[in-house]
């Protein structure tokens, strides 16, 4: 079964408009060196996981009050299990929003299908010819745009991000990605964290000024329904 590595209760920003929890599952197949999640990423085993048993009891716990659970990881859709997990949500009519890289485009065309998901946030990473430098990962980049595809066309609220990197992600690249997802709903520009990086020389990295990301925002807005701006 799914190992739940951890429990936001009150997660007001994962899921814009709903009360809800994030849960956090371990493992991902991508090496991005500034991703602050680097247990989770690296030695999920090392951390301790939620009982599901427990996890029920925390849902049936929020009834009446608790309106979604976002699932994010790492990267969710490597559990081969996730649509037992996105069921046990769905019996207690709560909406699912999944957090994943794009990488696994059949499984979320399968969950989405199923009807699952309710929501769909996914991180693209950088232009597709960069893909594999900046996620540090052999990645098939027609994976990318599959899952790019499937999101903009399942008929759900959905949301593209990106985290902007000084010396790795920045204006160009920007550019690069908001004319591949020209006319998406909404575009979230992430601000990089130096909280406990893959590679701890990013510890050294100094983040974008605010001045900096609101004009990458102003640059790309143009090509989406709305830019937000999150992490500053």
């Amino acid at each position: 079964m799914v190992e739940i590595k951890g429990l936001e209760k009150f997660a007001p920003l994962d899921f814009p408009g709903f009360i809800s929890s994030t849960i956090f599952l371990g493992g991902c197949n991508f090496r991005c060196p500034y991703c602050h999640n680097a247990d989770l990423v690296l030695q999920p085993e090392s951390l301790a996981t939620m009982p599901l048993d427990y996890f029920v009891s925390y849902l049936d716990s929020r009834q009446g009050w608790l309106e979604a659970v976002c699932i994010s990881g790492g990267e969710p859709l490597l559990q081969e299990d996730l649509e037992v997990l996105c069921r046990v949500i769905k019996d207690r009519n709560l909406l699912v929003k999944v957090d994943t890289n794009g990488s696994f485009p059949e499984r979320l065309g399968e969950l989405i299908g199923k009807k699952l998901v309710d929501c769909v946030a996914m991180d693209v990473k950088a232009p597709l010819r960069r893909y594999t430098q900046v996620t540090r990962s052999a990645v098939a980049e027609e994976n990318i745009a599959r899952s790019i595809e499937i999101i903009r066309t399942a008929g759900l609220p959905y949301m593209f991000r990106t985290t902007v990197v000084p010396g790795l992600v920045g204006e160009e690249d920007l550019i690069e990605i908001a004319a591949l997802l020209k006319g998406a709903q909404t575009f979230q520009i992430q601000q990089f964290s130096t909280r406990n990086p893959i590679d701890r020389n990013y510890l050294q990295v100094k983040p974008y000024e605010i001045e900096e990301i609101d004009k990458m925002a102003k640059m790309v807005r143009p090509y989406f329904g709305e830019v937000r701006i999150e992490g500053v």
